[in-house]
């Protein structure tokens, strides 16, 4: 039987034999008083414990569970133990919701959850930097009322949520996809592609530009092959070795450009040089020297400027693949007569190797793309030099790889310079010297 009406029982019996015992002594009358004052007792109780059990349901989370008497003292018992589990129940979803938040705090990508009505209803602070918000004042806010990008109002609108949205706000470039879940409330996630469509958009130009490059050569040859098949040119005539002539060109163009393109794939490849020497950095730069004296055929003045004797310690090819570039291209883009200086000096413990010219020059809003694969700041000029457009993407990754920045400095006119600086680590200075310029006959123009 339930304890409280046992309770009850027991406490009503006890006033029941009371009377029962009062009756022949004293009559009905004493009898029937002990038990109306018996029940009245009764009532009084469970009057004054049903006040504070509705004083208790007002506020039950700010005060205890009251203490009962009788039969009370077991209702509020149960009372207690549930409210304690609930409380130990409420506070184990309070610290899994607050984990749960944590860990979309944590996330790289946006969270953002919208209502029925698209208001919003949170978001982590991802989702806040990408969509220009402030949780604080916009959360109940309409989405719509606050990102007014019409491809993302069109695809809120449209339900259509099976395949995800490329949206630009601003400078960034968001992936968005919209996940229903609930009653009719949506999960708004979003992530940050920008890197990868500058990366997509690289390969499409890389591509293009490879095509177009190897396109043209490729073109020009072919003509010459008909004119040389139809009969048109004969190749024992003098038109038939300039033709021949012209096709070698073209083909040495190709080749330039495919060698080019393996150096930079293989560059890419892998983070670290494949083998690193010490290199002696005197005998390097006065074998490029007489490189650039070969190369310019007495069209330039060839000046070699050393600095502290020292020893390098990188990928003797890959460095010399780099000056041999930038070289080249001094040579190539300064008129005769001009000026070429290679200069290896000390600078705050660094090593730093120049090459300088008096050519050109470049204008100022090329310069932080000059590294880029194809990148041409006169594409006729280009081509009619010899240039495939990835030498200085060649010397940038070489120079990454040693460690080594790239400064590049240059006025339209005036010439350019283009300087490596190498990490102290990377050089050992043999001995203090006073910067000696060389410009003895076999670096000098004839």
């Amino acid at each position: 039987m339930n304890p409280i009406w046992i309770r009850t029982a027991l406490t009503l019996g006890v006033f029941a034999l009371a009377a029962a015992i009062v009756w022949p002594m004293a009559g009905p009358a004493w009898a029937l008083a002990i038990i109306a004052l018996g029940l009245a007792l009764v009532v009084a109780r469970h009057l004054v414990n049903l006040r504070a059990l509705v004083a208790w349901l007002r506020d039950p989370a700010g005060t205890p569970v009251p203490v009962g008497s009788g039969v009370w003292e077991h209702v509020f018992s149960r009372l207690y133990r549930f409210t304690r589990g609930t409380t130990q129940l409420q506070h184990r979803l309070t610290a899994q919701l607050a984990r749960f938040r944590s860990a979309a705090q944590a996330m790289p990508d946006g969270v953002m959850v919208l209502d029925a009505e698209d208001h919003i209803s949170w978001c982590n602070a991802t989702a806040e930097r990408y969509f220009g918000l402030e949780a604080r004042h916009d959360i109940g806010q309409p989405i719509l009322n606050l990102v007014r990008n019409p491809a993302f109002v069109g695809y809120l609108k449209g339900g259509a949520y099976d395949q995800p949205l490329t949206v630009r706000l601003d400078d960034l470039v968001l992936s968005v996809r919209i996940v229903p879940y609930g009653q009719d409330e949506k999960l708004l996630l979003s992530r940050d592609i920008t890197q990868w469509e500058k990366l997509e958009t690289m390969r499409r130009d890389f591509v293009a530009n490879v095509s177009h490059e190897l396109k043209t050569p490729l073109t020009v040859v072919s003509g010459f092959l008909e004119t040389i098949v139809d009969g048109t040119v004969r190749l024992e005539e003098p038109r038939g070795q300039q033709v021949l002539g012209l096709m070698r060109s073209q083909t040495d163009r190709m080749l330039r450009l495919i060698d080019d393109l393996l150096t930079l794939s293989a560059l890419e490849s892998s983070p670290q040089p494949a083998r690193e020497t010490a290199i002696d950095v005197h005998s390097w730069l006065r074998a490029a020297a007489e490189e650039a004296r070969a190369l310019s055929a007495g069209r330039h003045t060839i000046a070699l400027k050393l600095g502290p004797p020292a020893t390098l310690w990188g990928d003797e090819h890959e460095l010399r693949s780099a000056l041999a570039n930038l070289v080249s291209n001094a040579i190539r883009y300064t008129p005769k007569d001009g000026r070429i200086t290679i200069e290896w000096a000390e600078r705050d413990g660094e090593g730093w190797m120049a090459v300088e010219d008096t050519g050109i020059g470049i204008e100022a809003r090329h310069l932080p793309r000059l590294t880029e694969r194809f990148y041409r700041v006169d594409n006729s000029r280009s081509r009619d030099t010899g240039g495939t457009g990835l030498g200085l993407a060649i010397v940038k990754h070489v120079l990454t790889r040693h460690q080594a920045r790239l400064e590049i400095a240059s006025e339209l006119g005036r010439g350019s310079r283009f300087a490596a600086a190498f990490p102290p680590r990377r050089v050992k200075w043999v001995a203090p010297q006073a910067p000696v310029e060389e410009t003895m006959e076999k670096f000098a123009r004839s």
